[in-house]
């Protein structure tokens, strides 16, 4: 008989829930459920907290609500319906900053809202719980000898930042150089077509932090998660929902031998590949297009040896050895 996972968890990604009719992706060609999002939530949220044994926490990958929030002044009250349903969980919910939260948020508005998950620090000794600054980056360790590290995709962005701030001027010179669209959403033409405005990437001083924390678990062997809103590795995804920096992030990873997966969303098809290094990339499905009638979510199993995931609807059974 096989022992019993050292840890579960659940894992949704692009919910964008808004009191809207159906409407469309960027480009008008995809259907999105607005309303019916919500709905899907609650129905992943009663089967999450029915499961035997419970859960640890869920992450939820980002993109919560909708842009056509901001464009209606609805985002504080979608927000709220999104959280009053995700506070129906008995456990912790981590989130993920997408672009979605950055067309409706400040930084400093997210920082203050339900959506910062960041937990307080704890006191055993170990790498600092945070990149300083505004970056919603962090770890957590659910179990001995496993630790899961949330990155901030966003953290080089042009979205949610005061364009007057050097942080801003700092990202919109990286965009311009790589973008020379009038349209900075439009990857035509790009050489490195990750490098649109809905994308963001990872600082350097993020980064640094990211190494620091692999380090420990390295020489603490650990084996570890690591998760964001954007994809970044380019077979995981197609060739523009990727973080703009992405190689950077993937040769953090590489240089250590503790990450086992790398957890993403923003590409509402999903994706999956196993890289080079023996590095599990899974692109969960959006909800905001998944039809009613269906649903876009999992509950992943966490054993010695591998990641068991389950998915509902969309989402497809999976099993990830390392």
């Amino acid at each position: 008989m096989e022992a019993a996972p050292r840890v579960s968890f659940g894992v949704v990604a692009d919910i964008q829930y808004a009191d809207e009719e159906d409407g469309c992706d960027f480009w008008g060609r995809r259907r999105r459920y607005y309303r019916h999002s919500l709905r899907l939530l609650r129905a992943a949220v009663e089967a999450w907290a029915a499961e035997q044994p419970p859960l640890a926490f869920v992450v939820q990958l980002g993109d919560c609500i909708d842009g056509v929030n901001a464009r209606r002044g609805a985002a504080e009250g979608a927000l709220e319906r999104v959280l009053a349903a995700l506070r129906r969980l008995p456990v912790p919910v981590h989130h993920a900053w997408g672009n979605h939260e950055l067309y409706n948020f400040c930084r400093d508005r997210l920082a203050s809202s339900g959506l910062n998950s960041r937990p307080a620090p704890a006191p055993a000794a170990g790498p600092p719980a945070g990149p300083p600054g505004d970056c919603h980056a962090y770890h957590f360790s659910p179990a001995p000898r496993l630790r899961f590290v949330l990155l901030d995709g966003y953290d080089l962005s042009v979205l949610g930042r005061d364009p007057a701030s050097p942080s801003h001027r700092e990202s919109l010179r990286r965009l311009r150089d790589r973008n020379p669209n009038e349209n900075l959403n439009s990857p035509a033409g790009l050489k490195e077509p990750q490098f649109v405005e809905f994308n963001g990437g990872f600082s350097q001083t993020q980064l640094d932090w990211f190494d620091e924390v692999l380090k420990f678990s390295d020489e603490n062997q650990e084996k570890v998660v690591a998760m964001g809103h954007l994809p970044i590795h380019p077979d995981a995804s197609d060739k523009v929902c990727l973080a703009w920096n992405y190689e950077d992030a993937l040769s953090v990873i590489h240089s250590h031998q503790c990450v086992v997966c790398f957890l993403a969303g923003h590409l509402h098809d999903g994706g999956y590949c196993l890289d080079s290094h023996g590095v599990h990339h899974l692109t969960l499905e959006g909800i905001i297009e998944t039809p009613p009638e269906s649903n876009a979510f999992g509950t992943i199993y966490v054993y010695d040896d591998k990641m068991v995931l389950k998915g509902r609807g969309r989402i497809s059974d999976r099993v990830m050895y390392f």
